[in-house]
């Protein structure tokens, strides 16, 4: 890729239990086996603090403050690529990720078959039933409110896929390879 190519974005949504991390690592694989100079950002990691604010359930100032940082840091390092994986409910949340990132950002969303996030989220979460409970009742609304809010730029179906295909798909959907 040149060097004077323009840095773009990706952020990689859906519900929980999608594989919107996993699909998010491969396509850093991907780009890293291009040449392509990026960043993999798990938002969630970027969010993960307690307490949050009392008015953001999720701490989404915080993942947004991290974020600013944590892209601004890559872009500077020479990243072309910043390749994000999280949530987004609303155009607003869309909107303020774009500009804490400060490049052109694409969104795309991972559409998965809600008996096949169940059986994802039971075996990430094995052993651990309050932790598994909640994640299988917020799998449903949020993918609810996703297909609902049509934010995305693109949909991935990544149900039946290995990370590796999916994160191909993602990729071409996108314009990517």
């Amino acid at each position: 890729m040149s060097t004077g190519e323009s840095p773009r974005a990706l952020l990689i949504i859906g519900t929980v239990g999608a594989g919107k991390t996993s699909v998010a690592d491969m396509v850093g694989d991907l780009l890293a086996d291009t040449g392509v100079a990026h960043a993999v950002i798990d938002l969630d990691a970027l969010r993960r603090s307690w307490p949050p604010a009392p008015d953001d359930r999720f701490n989404f100032e915080m993942a947004l403050r991290n974020l600013r940082s944590v892209a601004g840091n890559y872009l500077d390092a020479g990243a072309v690529r910043l390749v994000m994986a999280g949530v987004a409910e609303t155009r607003e949340h869309r909107r303020r990720y774009a500009d804490a990132v400060g490049v052109e950002l694409t969104v795309c969303r991972l559409r998965v078959e809600l008996p096949v996030v169940r059986q994802r989220l039971a075996r990430r979460h094995q052993g651990e039933e309050a932790a598994l409970r909640w994640h299988l009742n917020r799998s449903g609304e949020l993918d609810q409110i996703m297909e609902d809010a049509q934010l995305e730029d693109v949909v991935v179906e990544a149900s039946d896929g290995s990370v590796p295909k999916v994160a191909e798909a993602v990729m071409k959907a996108i314009g990517w390879i």
